[in-house]
């Protein structure tokens, strides 16, 4: 059975080890038959919350910006890949924002597989522990949401680093095995 993925790419950089290893996990799940859509958020105008909370009583968003597309995607999709470089052993300013702003219909957000795709210069999968926690942190804000897997790209800094590693064909096979 098709289903919907949509990747939110927190990577600032395009083409980044991130960013390339959601292209792998895309790759894979369009060759199972998927429809698979990626966002790269560095490309969207997406503003921090403000906690106005307007949207306590609307369920409208008072910013009008490209969130509102991106909000209707995370409530539409099956699978959610979210993909960040660790940056101070946590996510990176583009995808909070994104979590952040998604306050406005969160309980709207439902049933969601999930996999997670982080990337760090440190070798040590224990740096990457506060970015998954950030990750599951949003999960678990999500009702139904199942963990499906986890990227663990370690030791990649420079852009490009990641295709020499066997992060690109895991993410591949992530994407593909959905």
């Amino acid at each position: 059975m098709s289903k919907k993925v949509l990747i939110l790419s927190g990577s600032p950089r395009k083409d980044g080890n991130s960013d390339l290893l959601c292209n792998e996990f895309m790759r894979g799940a369009l060759e199972a038959g998927h429809e698979v859509e990626k966002i790269r958020v560095q490309e969207k105008k997406i503003a921090c919350c403000t906690a106005c909370y307007s949207c306590r009583d609307t369920g409208i968003c008072v910013i009008k910006d490209d969130m509102e597309d991106i909000m209707q995607k995370m409530i539409d999709c099956d699978v959610m890949v979210l993909a960040s470089p660790v940056y101070f052993y946590s996510i990176d300013a583009q995808l909070k924002a994104v979590i952040d702003r998604s306050v406005c219909r969160w309980m709207e957000v439902k049933n969601k597989e999930m996999y997670y795709i982080m990337t760090a210069a440190d070798e040590e999968r224990v740096s990457m522990a506060t970015t998954l926690a950030c990750f599951r942190g949003y999960a678990d804000c999500v009702d139904g949401a199942i963990e499906k897997g986890i990227i663990y790209g370690t030791g990649v800094y420079h852009a490009g680093e990641i295709k020499d590693t066997q992060h690109m064909q895991e993410a591949y096979e992530m994407g593909k095995n959905i």
